[in-house]
C-alpha cells in the first residue's frame, strides 16, 4: 500500500508535514522493539545512568519492561501503517492523536507522582503533548478521502 502522497508528490503542505511526523513518530517508537529484547544487565546499566539507582531485578520488573516496550513498539507499527494512507485513516489518525494528547498530560502527572527525575519528566509528557497537538492541527487540514470522493 503506497502512500497517495508518497507516491505522487500531491498534498497540501500539511499533509506532507503530518506525513513526515507520523513516519518519524512511527520509526521511533518502533524502536522501542530493542529493549524488548535487550539483556536485563543492559537495562540495569541504562537504569544507572539515567540517575534513577539499581533496577531491581524479579520477575515482574522483566515482564513490565519488556511489555511495556512491546506496546510502545506495536504503537509505532500501528503508527507507520496508518501514515501509508493518511487521508483513508485520516479519521482513526485524528483519534489516535487525542488519545496520544491524554496519554501525555497522564505521562506528565505520572512522572510528577512517581519522583521521575526532573529533565525527564518535563521533556517525556509535554513533548508528546506538542508533538500531539501539533500533528492534530496539522490533521485538522487534510481532508479525508471520503469527503474528498463526495
Amino acid at each position: 500500500m503506497k502512500s497517495t502522497i508518497a507516491s505522487t508528490g500531491r498534498g497540501t503542505g500539511a499533509e506532507k508535514i503530518l506525513l513526515a511526523m507520523l513516519r518519524v513518530a512511527g520509526v521511533i517508537l518502533l524502536s522501542a522493539v530493542i529493549p524488548a529484547f535487550m539483556p536485563f544487565p543492559w537495562m540495569q546499566h541504562i537504569h544507572r545512568l539515567l540517575g534513577m539507582g539499581e533496577l531491581p531485578d524479579g520477575p515482574i520488573i522483566g515482564y513490565l519492561t519488556r511489555s511495556l516496550s512491546a506496546i510502545y513498539a506495536l504503537h509505532g507499527a500501528l503508527i507507520f501503517f496508518l501514515s501509508l494512507d493518511l487521508r483513508r485513516y485520516l479519521p482513526a489518525i485524528k483519534f489516535f492523536l487525542v488519545l496520544g494528547i491524554i496519554f501525555g498530560l497522564g505521562m506528565f502527572v505520572l512522572d510528577v507522582a512517581v519522583g521521575m527525575p526532573r529533565p525527564w519528566t518535563i521533556s517525556e509528557g509535554p513533548f508528546i503533548v506538542i508533538c500531539g497537538g501539533m500533528m492534530l492541527w496539522l490533521a485538522g487540514r487534510v481532508h479525508d478521502s471520503s469527503e474528498t470522493a463526495a
